[in-house]
């Protein structure tokens, strides 16, 4: 009985030392194999690999997968105008030589972030003082990042990491320059709103001023045509009364009168003082002078 228990603890104990010895390494990490606190060898490939028994040898694994650095908080810098404003960015990163990197961070993480944090810091620094802000924000938007992340990546390559990529998320001015600046872009903005508005009444003024000028001439012009008309008209009318005044004088001058009784005449309540022996009423008195005049005049 007792050989047969020693015997399974014998199996276990040796089952238990030939599974310390295989581990795995995930296509997602990198595995340090340490060999009595040294670095023994650094695994990169995925697969089933194997090492001595602790403590003889220990594997250590790190994430080989892009990692993002991205601040809480955006820092203040100062550009060559002298204002400061709020960066808020964010960093892309791996780890590139796992064994250095083991060896600046003893494999912390944490220790890593922090570090780099300090080297973006202090390149976003650099880069900003030389440039204004509207280049910062715009113009030289893409140059500062690459800029940044050459700066960066030659910082980094010395402690095992590689910058994959870095990006401003926001660009800011700090709040105290805030109000300054809308104040001077409302200040723009009135300016310009005046300048638009002279010039447009100035237009207004030339334009109401022409097409016064053409109404003149428009008006003048129709005026001379209807003068033209009228002058041909009554030069056209005189010329039938004249034709028909030499046909039957008589006639005509009852034809006249008749127009006038009929003007004076025109409501009862009309009243008119004249002498009744006057020329007006001659048709009145003797109205056979119509009847003897009104023949047609004989043709020769």
């Amino acid at each position: 009985m007792n050989r047969l228990g020693t015997f399974i603890v014998g199996i276990c104990a040796v089952i238990l030392i030939a599974y310390s010895t295989i581990f795995v390494v995930d296509q997602r990490s990198h595995a340090i194999v340490f060999a009595l606190g040294e670095v023994k060898s650094v695994i990169s490939e995925p697969g089933l690999h194997f090492k001595l028994p602790p403590p003889f040898q220990n594997v250590l694994f790190l994430d080989k997968r892009i990692l993002t650095i991205d601040n809480s908080s955006a820092d203040r810098f100062v550009t060559s105008e002298k204002k400061n404003i709020l960066v808020d960015s964010y960093v892309k990163w791996r780890i590139k030589d796992p064994r250095l990197y083991f060896v600046s961070f003893n494999g912390v993480e944490r220790s890593a972030q922090d570090r780099m944090s300090q080297i973006i810091k202090a390149a976003l620094n650099d880069e900003i003082t030389k440039r204004k802000v509207g280049e910062v924000i715009s113009t030289q938007r893409a140059k500062l990042m690459d800029a940044i992340k050459k700066k960066v990546s030659e910082e980094t390559r010395h402690i095992g990491v590689e910058i994959v990529d870095v990006r401003l998320k926001r660009v800011d001015y700090v709040e105290q320059i805030n109000n300054s600046v809308y104040d001077r872009m409302k200040a723009e903005r009135t300016r310009e709103a005046n300048g638009l508005r002279s010039t447009g009444a100035a237009e207004s003024e030339e334009i109401r001023a022409d097409a016064d000028k053409q109404r003149l001439v428009i008006k003048a012009e129709a005026f001379r045509e209807a003068q033209k008309i009228r002058g041909a008209g009554d030069a056209e009318a005189s010329q039938i009364y004249a034709q028909a005044f030499g046909q039957n004088p008589e006639f005509y001058k009852f034809y006249r009168s008749l127009d006038a009784y009929n003007a004076v005449f025109k409501n009862k309540s009309d009243l008119l003082v004249v002498d009744p022996n006057s020329e007006f009423f001659k048709y009145f008195k003797s109205p056979s002078l119509i009847g003897g005049n009104t023949a047609p005049a004989k043709t020769k």
